[in-house]
């Protein structure tokens, strides 16, 4: 078996079968999901789901390069891309492609993805020319969401959605292989799509985008009370996890395990 490329990834463009992409934060999930999937995405958005931090602000290159080695070890089909933290890419291209460079010398990932359109052209296009793919991020952008109004949807006024539209353009022409649209008005994460010759993978945008993708602990059930609406649950693990752990605490309450099957004895002769 061997690696999507991001030349595959590229190639998904108006196909009619779209791009099936999920996150991925360790080794055992990757290695679940690898099967089912075109992409996995180390996401950042690992500080929310298994850190308990408010956003993804505090998670760090070390953190995420952890976690990418992990991701890269559980899989053997998908193409892997990394999120690059906040702080890592914004200062300069130089900083940008310095770390950039860490991460895939480090995880031995396909790609990295980081926020930002027009104004983090002059970044994407930096990181491409030293010959690493990147994935551009676009609509609402989790790092910054704090600094301009929270989480809120995107493209509701002319003004937006026609600067998401030069969004999309802009990382296009810096050389990314492909971009994420994250919950944007459906019909302008449509046309978003279809002004660029790149891939969209949507997540609460539209299903006219090339790919979809969605925080695997949300689409399994594993994430708590509060699910965005552009999520579908597909299975509910925490009642099994749950209901797991409170049958093994009766047994063992009720000293019935380790059960006889679960002990060592002394070999027979």
């Amino acid at each position: 078996m061997t690696r999507k490329t991001i030349e595959q990834i590229k190639a998904h463009k108006n196909k009619s079968e779209p791009l099936v992409c999920l996150t991925a934060y360790t080794m055992r999930v990757a290695q679940l999901l690898d099967a089912h999937c075109d992409l996995l995405l180390v996401g950042d958005s690992m500080g929310m789901v298994l850190y308990g931090m408010e956003n993804t602000r505090d998670v760090d290159l070390d953190m995420i390069i952890r976690h990418g080695k992990g991701v890269v070890r559980g899989s053997a089909q998908a193409c892997v891309i990394v999120d690059m933290p906040f702080g890592s890419y914004e200062d300069s291209p130089q900083q940008a492609v310095q770390n950039a460079q860490r991460i895939m010398d480090e995880t031995g990932a396909d790609g990295v993805k980081l926020e930002g359109g027009e104004d983090l052209a002059p970044a994407v296009a930096a990181i491409v020319a030293a010959g690493i793919a990147v994935v551009g991020h676009i609509g609402l952008l989790p790092q910054t969401a704090q600094d301009s109004g929270g989480f809120r949807v995107k493209g509701r006024t002319d003004d937006g959605r026609a600067q998401l539209v030069r969004d999309a353009k802009a990382i296009e022409a810096a050389g990314a292989a492909a971009v994420v649209i994250e919950a944007v008005i459906e019909d302008v994460a449509a046309e978003m799509t279809a002004a660029i010759g790149i891939p969209t993978i949507g997540i609460g945008a539209s299903r006219a985008c090339d790919g979809q993708i969605l925080v695997t602990e949300d689409m399994v059930g594993i994430t708590g009370d509060h699910v965005p609406k552009f999520v579908k649950q597909y299975a509910q693990v925490s009642e099994q996890i749950a209901k797991a752990a409170g049958d093994y605490a009766a047994d063992v309450r009720a000293r019935r395990f380790p059960f006889d099957d679960n002990v060592y004895r002394p070999k027979k002769g």
